[in-house]
C-alpha cells in the first residue's frame, strides 16, 4: 500500500548536499556534470542517478557520446519544471509527498522520461500506478482531482497512458457504488418521511464535485455515467449544478437588454456556448422512467442559447422539451426577451410560436395514434383537451402581455391568436381583453387591419361582462358591435322566454347537420370527422351550460326589477329593439353620411356608458 505522506527510492545514491532549488545546484563535495533545461529553468545534476533511473536520459547522454553532452534541453515536458524537479528529487532518493494534485503530471512525467522496471524495481512509473490504483480510483473525489489536474497536460502523453479515461471509468463507478448504497439507505427510512424531505436526499453529495471539470472532461464522465446505469435523476442533477456553476458568469442585465449592441462575440461567450450546447445535447431522453427537468432550468438554458447564439439544433430541441409540458408553463417563463435587433417587438415571440406549434403538432399526433388504435373518443374531458385549454388560456395571458408593445408586429400577433383551434378557447374573454390592449396600444391601425384582427373573437363566446364592454367599445370596428348587440339581445330575449338554448341551439343543430358523414369518405377520414364534430358538439354543450348558469342570474335580477317597477320591462325591450335597427341602418350601402354620424353619436353615448362601467382594458 502507497501512502499519501510520503514517497522515496529503495535505493538511495549518495545524496549531496542541495540548495533549496535544483536551478543552481552546487554539491560542496561533489560538481555537478549535467545541465539539463526544461521551460527555461536549467538544473545542475549528475549524469550518473539519472540514466541509472531513466531511459530518455540514457539514450540522450548515449547519442551524443564524443561530443558536448554537460548541456541538455527537453522539450514540452509533462507539468513542467516543477514536476521535472520533483522527478528528480526520486532519482536522487529524496523524500516528498504523492497527493491528487501531482500524481497525473508524475505519471506522465514518469512516461516520458521512461522511468520503468527495466532500470529499476519500483521506478517511478510503478510507484505512480499504485498510487492510482490504491488510493485514487477507489474514491470517487480523488478521481475527480486527479482528472481536473489532467486538463493541463499534454493530450497525447494523457490518452496514452491511459490516466483519464481510467479516471473517467472510476468516477463513474464509484457513482454507481454511491447511488447503490443511497437507495438502500433510503429503503430503510421512515414510510411517513415528508416528500420535501425525500427530494432533498435525491441529489448525490458528489454533484458538486464534478462541477470543477472542463466541459470536455465532464461531457466524458456523464456519458460514462449513463453507460453504467446511473441514475436519470443524478444526471439531471449534474447538468443542472453544472450549468448553475459554470454560466454565472454572464449577469441578467445582457440578458434582459434588448437594446444590447451585437457585438462578436468574447473566448467567453464562445466558451458558454460551448456548454451550453454540449449540456443540452446530454440531457437524459424523454421516456416514462426518466423524471421531468424543471421547466424553470429548461427556459433558463433556453435564454442563455439564444442569447449566446447557439446552434438551431440545440434551441429546437430545448423548445421541443418544452412543449411536451407546455401546460404547466407560467406566463413569465413565456416572456422571453428579443435580442435580435429587428426592432417589431421587445419579446422573442417566434420562439414562443414554434413552442406553441410543437405543441399543437404533439396532440394531433396523439389523436391520430388513437384513432388508428381503437374508435375511443377522447372528447372534452380527455387528458389532450384538458391539456388544450390550459394553454388556450396561457397563450391569451401571453398575447395580454406584450400587447402593449409599440413595436410588435400585427402579423406576429395574429399569428398567434390563428394558430390555436377554436376548440382550444371555452370563452374568448381572455382573446377580447388582448385584442383590446393591442387596439389601445397601437391606434395607427387602418380599419382594415382591425377588422382583421377582431374578426378571431367570437361574439357568442363572450361573458356579460366583455359583452358590456364590447358595446360601448369604440375602437372597436362598427360590425363587431353590431355583432355583438345582436346576441346580448338574442340572450335577454332567451332570458325573459325562460328557454336555456335560443341561438345557441341553431347553432349546435347546424352543427349536427354537418357532422353527416358522407358515404364516399373512407372508414378512417369518416371516424376523424366524427371525432371532431363529437368534440365541437362537446365544447358548445359546455360553453352552453357557461351561458346558461349567467342567464340564470340575469333572470333572476331582471324579474325582481320586473316585479318592482311593473311594466318597465316591456319598455326596456322596446328601446333595445329600435337601438338595434337603427344600428343595422347605418351598416346598409345607402346609409353614408348617416353612418358616419352615427358612429359619432355612439361613441359619445360609449364614453358616458364607460363612466360607469368597469373597462377591461
Amino acid at each position: 500500500m502507497v501512502s499519501e505522506t510520503s514517497l522515496s527510492s529503495s535505493k538511495r545514491s549518495p545524496s549531496p548536499t542541495l540548495s533549496n532549488s535544483f536551478t543552481t545546484r552546487i554539491f560542496a563535495d561533489v560538481a555537478g556534470d549535467i545541465t539539463i533545461v526544461v521551460d527555461g529553468e536549467s538544473f545542475l545534476l549528475h549524469k550518473f542517478p539519472l540514466v541509472s533511473l531513466s531511459g530518455k536520459i540514457r539514450k540522450m547522454v548515449a547519442d551524443a557520446r564524443g561530443s558536448n553532452v554537460s548541456n541538455m534541453e527537453l522539450h514540452n515536458f509533462p507539468g513542467g519544471h516543477r514536476t521535472f524537479e520533483l522527478a528528480m528529487k526520486f532519482c536522487y532518493g529524496l523524500n516528498f509527498e504523492i497527493t491528487t494534485v501531482n500524481v497525473a503530471r508524475l505519471r506522465c512525467a514518469a512516461e516520458y522520461l521512461e522511468m520503468t522496471e527495466d532500470y529499476r524495481d519500483q521506478n517511478l512509473v510503478a510507484r505512480t500506478e499504485t498510487y492510482l490504483n490504491e488510493v485514487v480510483f477507489q474514491n470517487l473525489q480523488k478521481s475527480v482531482e486527479v482528472l481536473s489536474t489532467c486538463e493541463t497536460l499534454p493530450a497525447i502523453i494523457a490518452e496514452d497512458v491511459e490516466i483519464t479515461s481510467r479516471c473517467v471509468e472510476a468516477i463513474a463507478m464509484n457513482a454507481c457504488k454511491e447511488q447503490l448504497v443511497s437507495g438502500l439507505s433510503r429503503i430503510g427510512c421512515d414510510k411517513d418521511e415528508s416528500k420535501e424531505l425525500k427530494d432533498s436526499s435525491c441529489v448525490e453529495w458528489w454533484v458538486e464535485d464534478l462541477s470543477i471539470l472542463s466541459i470536455d472532461f465532464f461531457q466524458r464522465v456523464i456519458c460514462a455515467m449513463g453507460r453504467m446505469g446511473v441514475g436519470s435523476d443524478s444526471i439531471i442533477g449534474c447538468l443542472m449544478h453544472y450549468a448553475q456553476t459554470t454560466l454565472k458568469g454572464i449577469g441578467k442585465s445582457q440578458i434582459w437588454n434588448p437594446a444590447r449592441t451585437k457585438t462578436s462575440p468574447s473566448i467567453m461567450e464562445n466558451d458558454q456556448r460551448t456548454i451550453v450546447e454540449t449540456l443540452v445535447s446530454l440531457m437524459p431522453a424523454d421516456n416514462k422512467s426518466c423524471p421531468n427537468i424543471p421547466l424553470t432550468f429548461l427556459f433558463g438554458m433556453l435564454k442563455m442559447a439564444i442569447m449566446l447564439g447557439a446552434t438551431i439544433p440545440c434551441r429546437l430541441e430545448l423548445e421541443r422539451r418544452i412543449s411536451m409540458r407546455l401546460e404547466m408553463v407560467s406566463l413569465d417563463d413565456l416572456l422571453i426577451p428579443s435580442v435580435v435587433q429587428s426592432g417589431d417587438s421587445l419579446f422573442d415571440v417566434d420562439t414562443v410560436h414554434r413552442i406553441l406549434l410543437s405543441f399543437l403538432q404533439r396532440i394531433e399526433e396523439e389523436e391520430s395514434e388513437d384513432c388508428c388504435g381503437g374508435y375511443e373518443s377522447d372528447g372534452l374531458g380527455s387528458p389532450g383537451h384538458g391539456s388544450l385549454l390550459k394553454v388556450g388560456r396561457l397563450i391569451d395571458a401571453y398575447l395580454a402581455e406584450i400587447a402593449p408593445d409599440p413595436y410588435l408586429n400585427l402579423q406576429k400577433f395574429v399569428a398567434l391568436i390563428e394558430i390555436l383551434p377554436d376548440y382550444a378557447r371555452v370563452i374568448d374573454d381572455g382573446l377580447y381583453r388582448a385584442v383590446d390592449i393591442y387596439l389601445k396600444a397601437h391606434p395607427s391601425l387602418t380599419e382594415q387591419e382591425c377588422k382583421k384582427l377582431c374578426k378571431y373573437i367570437d361574439c357568442q363566446k363572450l361573458s356579460q361582462d366583455a359583452s358590456n364592454h364590447a358595446a360601448q367599445n369604440d375602437r372597436l370596428p362598427l360590425q363587431m358591435v353590431v355583432q355583438v348587440l345582436y346576441f346580448e339581445q338574442l340572450r335577454l330575449k332567451n332570458a325573459l322566454s325562460g328557454s336555456s338554448g335560443g341561438g345557441g341551439d341553431g347553432f349546435l343543430s347546424q352543427r349536427m347537420s354537418s357532422g353527416v358523414p358522407s358515404a364516399a369518405m373512407s372508414p378512417r377520414d369518416n371516424y376523424a370527422s366524427l371525432r371532431r364534430e363529437n368534440r365541437e358538439l362537446k365544447l358548445e354543450i359546455s360553453r352552453m351550460r357557461v351561458r346558461l348558469s349567467e342567464l340564470e342570474k340575469e333572470q333572476m335580477v331582471m324579474k325582481q326589477g320586473m316585479m318592482e317597477k311593473g311594466g318597465n320591462g316591456r319598455t326596456f325591450l322596446t328601446s333595445i329593439s329600435k337601438g338595434i335597427g337603427r344600428i343595422g341602418i347605418f351598416s346598409s350601402q345607402s346609409g353614408g353620411k348617416r353612418q358616419k354620424s352615427g358612429r359619432k353619436s355612439r361613441g359619445s353615448e360609449g364614453k358616458n356608458g364607460r363612466s360607469r362601467r368597469h373597462s377591461v382594458s
